[in-house]
This record gives structure tokens, C-alpha cells and sequence, in this order.
């Protein structure tokens, strides 16, 4: 006995709300990223790098080539210095 196509249509809305649900957060995820993909297996250093350039160029994954910092670069650094007891 044949199964009437009309009890596949949810179904088939359903699996299409999968694919449009995850085309958009991975578009999202390149979008936040600055166009690149996205990265997996990020460790303390490749944080600290990222950290770095975003301060450089604003953006997480933006780098820059210019072999001389932007003003205010030296006032932004992440390590909170102390004021030494003369």
C-alpha cells in the first residue's frame, strides 16, 4: 500500500529548516570572523595572538603589515600595569 505524499510534507519542512538553520549560523560564524573560516582547536597562544591583532585592527581575526603600531596601541595593553613604590 502506497504512503500518500501528504504525510511526508513535514518531513520535509522539517529537514529544510535544518539546512536553512545551519547555512545561517555558518554564515554567521564567517561573518564574525572577518571572511575567514572559522578556527577549531585555538590554545593560549593562538588567544593571545588573536587578542593582539584585535587590538591592532579592531577586529579578532584582522592583521595588519604595517611594522609601525597605531597611536594609542601602547596604552592598550591587556596586561594591567602597577605603580612602583620609588
Amino acid at each position: 500500500m502506497p504512503v500518500p505524499f501528504e504525510t511526508l510534507i513535514p518531513y520535509g519542512i522539517i529537514i529544510a529548516m535544518f539546512g536553512v538553520t545551519g547555512a545561517g549560523l555558518s554564515k554567521i560564524k564567517h561573518m564574525q570572523n572577518g571572511g575567514k573560516r572559522a578556527r577549531r582547536s585555538i590554545d593560549q597562544w593562538d588567544r593571545q595572538m588573536m587578542e593582539r591583532d584585535r587590538r591592532l585592527t579592531g577586529m579578532l581575526r584582522g592583521q595588519t603589515d604595517s611594522p609601525i603600531a597605531p597611536d594609542g596601541f601602547e596604552l592598550s595593553n591587556a596586561w594591567k600595569t602597577e605603580k612602583r613604590i620609588a
